[in-house]
């Protein structure tokens, strides 16, 4: 049922082991290996076609500072974290609402809700674009800060409850019919016994969501033109010129754009790991 050991496997097959995973690792780093060095990279090099070799200089600094000097790259960045925060709370305290109702309460339509909210993860959202805009300019929530917030929280509920709810169904019964002879009421039940319990998967769950709004891409360029809006993944098209691409500027800004959700990350490693394993084991 489960993948046998390394080290019970053939001789054979740990050395392929050992040789294939390292080059395996260089293969899927090598695009953020060459965008690392493209950051720091003159713009000689890149004007006189070396795009791959090694660099002339080291432009660190040049390059970093340019990215704020020549772009409202900082902007962009405060948009992100005012887009991100908010849905990443609304999505995560709605899911645990609908979760823990999916999971505790049996009503006739429960696995029909359930299937709504799973079969939403599965409609391509390229295919929703235009009408969402369309809603979203009849409503007066077109290039807002407020749509956009709205929009992603809406979007990212269904993935959300799915995830609260099977781990939600997972927690021993026993501890909430115990709560109900005791008399609590079921928003005490919901907060003082469930909440805590299920903390390691919610923070697993606001590092996912955190990474995926931070990094979306199409719903910025979609739903907000502004400078005031966008965030900072549609705000790097600002670097680019009528005639020519500052590549190393756009890879310095994508750098820095990346450094939140990882920083994001590694602060949380340790509940985002838990909260995955939650329930993996019993005894």
């Amino acid at each position: 049922m489960f993948p046998r050991p390394i080290e019970k496997s053939a001789p054979w097959v740990g050395i392929a082991y050992k040789v294939f995973l390292p080059i395996a690792l260089i293969l899927w780093l090598l695009p953020l290996i060459g965008i690392a060095i493209t950051s720091v990279r003159p713009a000689s090099d890149l004007a006189s076609g070396n795009y791959f070799g090694m660099p002339s200089g080291f432009a660190f600094v040049e390059n970093y500072s340019s990215v704020f000097k020549n772009s409202n790259i900082g902007w962009y960045i405060l948009n992100s974290f005012r887009v991100t925060i908010p849905t990443v709370i609304g999505a995560v305290a709605l899911s645990c609402l609908t979760g823990y109702a999916l999971a505790v309460y049996k009503f006739k339509s429960n696995l029909f809700v359930f299937f709504l909210f799973v079969a939403g993860n599965f409609v391509p959202f390229q295919i929703l674009a235009i009408p969402v805009r369309d809603l979203t300019l009849k409503m007066g929530l077109y290039d807002t800060m407020t749509g956009l917030v709205l929009f992603h929280v809406a979007f990212q509920t269904g993935f959300c409850t799915l995830f609260m709810r099977n781990f939600m169904k997972a927690l021993p019964f026993a501890l909430i019919e115990s709560a109900r002879v005791e008399g609590v009421n079921e928003f005490k039940i919901f907060w003082h016994i469930v909440l805590p319990l299920v903390r390691p998967a919610m923070a697993a769950l606001a590092v996912l969501i955190f990474t995926f709004i931070w990094n979306d891409y199409f719903w910025a360029t979609v739903m907000a033109q502004s400078a005031d809006v966008r965030p900072v993944t549609a705000g790097m098209n600002e670097l680019k010129g009528q005639y020519k691409v500052a590549w190393e500027l756009i890879s310095a800004a994508a750098i820095v754009a990346a450094l939140p959700p990882v920083a994001m990350f590694f602060l949380m490693q340790k509940h985002f790991i838990a909260g995955l394993t939650l329930g993996a084991t019993k005894g």
